[in-house]
């Protein structure tokens, strides 16, 4: 399997940034997920890593060797899209049998490991189908599997999931993070979906805007954000982010205060704190709002409080109920909070 080092990496077309300053050691066997909203730069990363696109200026190596320069049919990878890429024309079973005839592997061996790669991902019973008699997440399956079948030392996937529905993307989820880890091949997946990042990875890398924002295991993105931008895109909801100050040890925001020893005077912050951080409470806390919005969920009660002009997400009891307006009161967990640079948008530490 391949360790992949990205040295200071860009892509740049004319004054356009796609990636910038990119550098990052993934391990060998390691599931790495990219992790960012729409034209972050992680997908261009991924291409670049795959050889289908050339950086602008820096390094890709695998295994030591570098990558520059390198065509993408020579570096040993297999890639799976969002969407699926299989010949309608042929059967499963040739769809997954492809990559071999294209690599030359002896015939004699091409039935046993489409087989192996067809039962890894629960195929066995529709390989003489075509794609057009599919479900999407049988298809989806199919170019797993297609990918499988080569052994390659990397897996790169491209929001393989994105066109699946929920109860499919959970299944799914867990079948592919099982067979990566079976396999033990070197993994980097791009998704915008902060629930993939979190279940699949051993890290994540969150991109914003062409540049790496932080770098860490799930619970070190979720536990300890670098930065507002981390802070509000992983979490569901994400983390609360209210813009206030702080004198005398005290956050003031409206409908919001909050003692924070030690911290003497810093002026215009951001404190952040997580919904499920947040207790409603009938004997007063630090927040005061009005109900705005009620969501029951069956194991948990979403409330959204209004305080000022801000909508704050709090989860609440499963047994949680109020009509629209009326006051609450919320305890903050004082363990919990982050403070964070109000111009900068960095941690306050």
């Amino acid at each position: 399997m391949a360790r992949i080092e990205l040295r200071n990496v860009e892509k740049r077309w004319g004054a356009v940034w796609g990636v910038r300053g990119v550098n990052l050691d993934i391990a060998e066997e390691e599931f790495v997920v990219f992790l960012g909203p729409s034209g972050c730069g992680k997908t261009t990363t991924m291409r670049m890593i795959a050889g289908l696109e050339e950086p602008s200026s820096g390094e890709i190596l695998m295994d030591g060797e570098n990558m520059n320069g390198v065509d993408a049919r020579d570096r040993d990878v297999a890639m799976v899209f969002q969407g699926y890429a299989l010949y309608p024309n042929m059967t499963v079973y040739e769809n997954i049998r492809f990559p071999l005839r294209m690599r030359k592997v002896p015939r004699s061996q091409h039935d046993a490991l489409v087989r192996r790669a067809a039962e890894m991902v629960q195929l066995t019973e529709l390989l003489d189908r075509k794609p057009g008699a599919l479900s999407g997440g049988q298809r989806q399956r199919a170019a797993l599997a297609r990918a499988i079948v080569r052994q390659p030392k990397v897996f790169l996937m491209d929001e393989p999931l994105s066109n699946l529905d929920a109860k499919l993307r959970q299944h799914m989820r867990v079948q592919i993070r099982h067979i990566q880890r079976d396999l033990r091949i070197t993994t980097v997946y791009v998704t915008h979906d902060q629930i993939e990042a979190m279940t699949l990875a051993d890290r994540i890398v969150v991109m914003r805007s062409a540049e790496i924002q932080q770098i860490g295991t799930p619970d070190e993105i979720y536990n300890d954000p670098a930065n507002t931008f981390v802070a509000g895109f992983i979490g569901a909801p994400p983390m609360n982010l209210v813009e206030g100050g702080i004198e005398g040890g005290v956050f003031r925001a409206p409908g919001l205060e909050v003692p924070l020893p030690g911290r003497g005077d810093l002026g215009r912050v951001i404190l952040g704190f997580r919904p499920e951080d947040c207790a409603v409470s009938m004997d007063g806390g630090e927040l005061r709002g009005c109900v705005y919005g009620v969501e029951p969920t069956g194991d948990v009660t979403y409330l959204t409080l209004k305080a000022g002009e801000r909508l704050i997400e709090i989860k609440a009891d499963r047994q949680f109920r109020a009509p629209l307006d009326s006051p609450v009161q919320v305890a903050l967990d004082p363990a919990r909070l982050y403070l964070f640079d109000g111009e900068t948008g960095r941690r306050i530490r």
